[in-house]
């Protein structure tokens, strides 16, 4: 029996209660009816383009937005029995919904773990009510207590919690305590980003220029990073990329595939896919999501069938972007990137492509050799992107 090739799938659901002043992702607030309407279009995307993709088998699951929490219990189990009715989902196939804080319901929760889904990512953000109100978050740190119980009894035993640093007027003490309390509660991964303030987002005009004063300097926003590394180690916890942490064996597989280059089919507004050498990208214009019919979003795998009207962009990728993506992508795992890798994807050596960046990151102590692998010092992490813009070619 031929093996399936892996295949990781992401579904978009761009609603949310009311955007977060910091977010510049796809999401916005809708009326139950537009959010029927979506699912059911989303569902027809899925038939559409599952065909395609008879000869994969999906390794990963991630359903995320905006805020797929506040769907229908009901919408959500009609767009998995989609998923599983269409696609080949692997047998262990990991299977991750993004929730909010104060947006679920035991029915709710207990309708996922029905429909398949094993992993559960709960944006908290901050253990600190006033940090959750400059943020713009709509729960409280009881509310994210409460929604984390109901999360264990309905049987999640595989629960990510996410948290931001570097906030407006936040402590590294502030901080700390964020950390300490998430830890306490014993999830198996946690996500601790440091706030970047994004062009057209409220935080932009008010964070920016003279507003920048308000955030925390480089120098506590590293001590920062170097906190979360301490206290979540000690906690049991293991980085396994720049901003990830995990307990043994619940680092997150479809993160993991983005990082190192596996392929991805993405559904839904807005959403991207990376398939045989193709990047294309849904429509982000909801009245022509939603006007699209089968034929119009089936297109193609090779980018050659894609119709204008539901792709915003459709790229054929080359191998110095594969080689660059490679490179700086891989570099945000904590190991680094592979040599023998390197080589069977391109034929080429790493020595033979960057050997002069290489030997000059290693020189200034942003770089070490482990083994097979090229990484990042603990220094290097400290000035990530300006190294990861070094193996741009």
């Amino acid at each position: 029996m031929e093996t399936k090739r892996k295949l990781e799938l992401y579904l978009h659901i761009p609603f949310c209660i009311r955007k977060c002043s910091y977010c510049d992702f796809l999401s916005f607030a809708a009326d139950e009816s537009l959010k029927e309407r979506y699912a059911g279009q989303l569902i027809e995307e899925i038939h559409a383009k599952s065909a395609a993709f008879a000869d994969r088998e999906i390794s990963t699951l991630f359903i995320g937005g905006g805020t797929p929490s506040i769907l229908k219990a009901e919408s959500l189990a009609q767009i998995m029995a989609a998923v599983r009715a269409d696609f080949a989902l692997a047998a262990d196939c990991e299977a991750t919904i993004e929730a909010n804080p104060g947006t679920l319901t035991a029915d709710w929760l207990e309708t996922c773990r029905a429909a398949g889904l094993n992993r559960l990512s709960l944006g908290l953000q901050s253990a600190d009510d006033g940090e959750l109100r400059t943020l713009g978050r709509i729960h409280t740190w009881e509310q994210f207590l409460a929604s984390y119980g109901m999360v264990r009894r309905a049987g999640f035993e595989n629960v990510n919690v996410d948290l931001m640093s570097a906030l407006p007027g936040q402590s590294l003490a502030s901080w700390e305590r964020s950390l300490r309390e998430v830890t306490a509660l014993e999830p198996e991964h946690i996500s601790a980003y440091s706030l970047i303030v994004e062009e057209g987002t409220p935080f932009c005009e008010r964070y920016s220029g003279a507003g920048a004063k308000l955030l925390p300097d480089e120098d506590t926003e590293r001590a920062m990073y170097r906190a979360a590394k301490e206290i979540l180690g000690r906690a049991g916890f293991e980085r396994y990329e720049i901003s990830n942490y995990a307990k043994p064996g619940r680092a997150c597989r479809h993160n993991i595939g983005y990082w190192t280059g596996e392929e991805y089919l993405g559904l839904g507004l807005g959403a991207s896919s990376y398939v045989d050498g193709w990047r294309f990208s849904n429509t982000g214009d909801m009245e022509r999501y939603l006007a699209a019919g089968r034929a119009e979003m089936c297109g193609n795998r090779d980018g050659c069938g894609h119709k204008a009207a539901f792709y915003e962009s459709v790229t054929r990728t080359t191998e110095q972007s594969r080689m660059e993506e490679f490179m700086f992508l891989g570099l945000r795992m904590v190991r680094g990137v592979p040599e023998d890798e390197f080589a069977r994807r391109f034929g080429k050596t790493m020595d033979e492509v960057y050997g002069p960046v290489l030997r000059q990151m290693e020189e200034l102590g942003l770089m070490e050799k482990d083994g097979a692998f090229w990484r990042l010092t603990e220094r290097g992490i400290d000035v990530s992107n300006g190294v990861m813009a070094e193996f741009l070619l």
